[in-house]
């Protein structure tokens, strides 16, 4: 909380202080870059191989292998997702969001890569394209498809504003894998246990000038508008068609208009990807000074 009085009195050198120039916590100049010509050139006459649709205020998991695409598609009106990644033989592997935004910022768009969780540490995930794209940073310092939100969740839902609803982002992820993990009896802790934080796709979001609170915006996307990936190791993809619909009021509700997303899953043009192989795992020992 930044309070309006401070407690306390500024020092006489607090000007100096704030005057200290940032420093990039991880520059990315040694980061491996994706080959985006060898990519466009997979994309030139891919062929689409699969559909999956995602409901209003539910989630749908689907799988795309290693050297594919996958577009996520606004159908019939604005609708923010919340993408979940996973290995798709081990779901201990899954995508990590906090990493994701310390290597290439809060908002993610063509060329940036969705890493995954320690101890692998590697691309599963690079945006081949975004037809939001020019949407770039707006004067309120909003932008599209974040990295910082977590996804809307009953938990603090009840905590502020009481009741059980159960389409929040994190229980349309959890029903969703409850198909893959075996949870289907009615006991999801399996299920729920691997839903993680989330590729916010198409959400508007940023962070106010004045109290650094998180917000959000209606987003630009209409139907058309999608954001494709290549699939770097086989992947477990879940989306769930946010209750905010556009996120441009609130979430965790059933009042705003939702609309359904796509995904769509495309063989790259064949021979396009000859000698293309998938990243390996992270090359540390993992001994940790023992």
């Amino acid at each position: 909380m930044k309070l309006d009085h401070p407690n306390h009195a500024a020092p006489q050198d607090a000007q100096a202080r704030k005057d200290v120039a940032p420093v990039i916590c991880y520059p990315v100049d040694t980061l491996p870059r994706p080959d985006m010509a060898l990519y466009q050139g997979a994309r030139d006459g891919m062929a689409k191989t699969d559909e999956v649709l995602i409901p209003p205020r539910e989630a749908r998991t689907f799988r795309v292998p290693a050297g594919h695409f996958f577009r996520i598609t606004s159908v019939e009106g604005p609708q923010v997702g919340d993408l979940n990644l996973f290995n798709a033989h081990d779901l201990g592997e899954r995508f990590y969001s906090g990493k994701t935004r310390a290597l290439h910022g809060t908002h993610l768009s063509t060329g940036d890569r969705m890493w995954s969780s320690f101890p692998t540490l590697r691309p599963m995930a690079t945006i081949t394209d975004d037809t939001l794209d020019w949407y770039g940073i707006d004067a309120f310092g909003g932008s599209v498809h974040d990295v910082i939100g977590t996804r809307c969740d009953p938990y603090t839902h009840n905590l502020l504003a009481g009741g059980q609803y159960h389409h929040c982002c994190h229980s349309n992820l959890t029903r969703a894998m409850a198909g893959v993990t075996g949870d289907v009896t009615g006991d999801v802790t399996q299920a729920e246990a691997v839903v993680h934080d989330v590729l916010n796709v198409f959400m508007c979001t940023g962070f106010t000038r004045d109290t650094g609170q998180y917000f959000m915006k209606a987003s630009p996307v209409r139907p058309g508008d999608y954001l494709e990936f290549f699939a770097e190791i086989d992947l477990l993809g879940a989306l769930s068609a946010c209750p905010g619909g556009d996120c441009s009021s609130e979430h965790s509700s059933d009042c705003a208009a939702c609309h359904p997303l796509s995904v769509e899953v495309y063989a790259p043009k064949p021979g396009a990807l000859a000698g293309w192989q998938p990243p390996q795992i992270s090359g540390y020992s993992r001994s940790h000074g023992m």
